[in-house]
C-alpha cells in the first residue's frame, strides 16, 4: 500500500461554527481516532487537540481533533485507491489510514473526515479495491462477466494490506458465481460475508440460444 503524506494541525475550536468557519478558509476538520486506551479519570497532560472519550468499564480513549488543507486532502479522497497516510502533526508522525468520510448532501464537497490510528502490530479492518484476471471459462461459452463487489473489507496488519485484491476467474464456468468464501488470499482475513457474490459469470441471450440449439441437437 502507498503512503500519503499530510500535514495537519491540532484543533481546539470545535462545534459547528467553528467547522464552518473552517470550510469557508478551505480548512477541513478531522478526527484521528484509534489512540492510546487509558484508565478513567485521565490526569495525565494531554497535547493541543487531544481529549479522552469515555468508552466504558472505567476506560477512555485519546482521540485528536485536527485541520487539514482541503486540496491537500482531496489528492488522498477522490482517488480509487487506497493509502497508508503519513500524518504531520507539527513535526510529531503518526500513521493512519481513512475510516469515514461525510460529504455535503447538495454540493459532494467534504465536511469532515475520520481517520483511523494504526501500528504495525495491531491488525485494522480496510475496504480493498477488487480486480479480476484471467478469461472465464464461462466467458469463452459465450456469457458476460459481471464485478458485484468493487470493495472487499480486509483485515490485516496495515503495512500487509495491498492496493487492490487481485482475483483469477479462469476457473468461473458459464452461469457460475464466485463468492466472499471461495477467495483464500495468504496473510488476509475477508470479514464480508461468505456467501456475498463478488462475481459471476451470467448467461446472455446468445449463449441461451446456444444451450437451447444443442440440446435440441442431440
Amino acid at each position: 500500500m502507498k503512503t500519503f503524506q499530510l500535514a495537519a494541525q491540532p484543533r481546539t475550536d470545535l462545534g459547528k461554527k467553528a467547522s464552518k468557519g473552517l470550510r469557508a478558509k478551505n480548512m477541513i476538520p478531522v478526527v484521528l481516532n484509534g489512540g492510546k486506551i487509558v484508565d478513567l479519570p485521565y490526569a495525565e497532560a494531554l497535547k493541543p487537540g487531544e481529549k479522552v472519550v469515555e468508552i466504558g468499564n472505567g476506560k477512555g480513549l485519546i482521540t485528536t481533533d485536527l485541520v487539514v488543507n482541503y486540496d491537500a486532502v482531496r489528492k488522498l479522497v477522490y482517488t480509487p485507491e487506497i493509502f497508508a497516510i503519513e500524518l504531520d502533526i507539527n513535526g510529531d508522525k503518526r500513521m493512519a489510514v481513512l475510516k469515514d468520510i461525510q460529504f455535503h448532501p447538495v454540493k459532494d464537497t467534504i465536511l469532515h473526515i475520520d481517520l483511523l490510528e494504526v501500528s504495525e502490530n495491531k491488525p485494522v479492518v480496510m475496504e480493498v479495491p477488487v480486480k479480476l484476471e484471467g478469461h472465464a471459462e464461462g466467458v469463452k461459452a459465450g456469457g458476460k462477466l459481471s464485478l458485484a463487489m468493487k470493495k472487499l473489507r480486509v483485515k490485516a496488519l496495515y503495512t500487509a494490506i495491498p492496493e487492490r485484491l487481485v482475483i483469477n476467474v479462469d476457473h468461473l464456468g458459464l452461469g457460475k458465481t464466485m463468492q466472499v468464501g471461495d477467495i483464500h488470499i495468504d496473510g488476509l482475513e475477508l470479514v464480508n460475508a461468505k456467501n456475498a457474490v463478488v462475481c459471476a459469470v451470467q448467461l446472455t441471450r446468445a449463449a441461451r440460444g446456444a444451450a437451447a440449439a444443442a440440446a435440441a441437437g442431440k
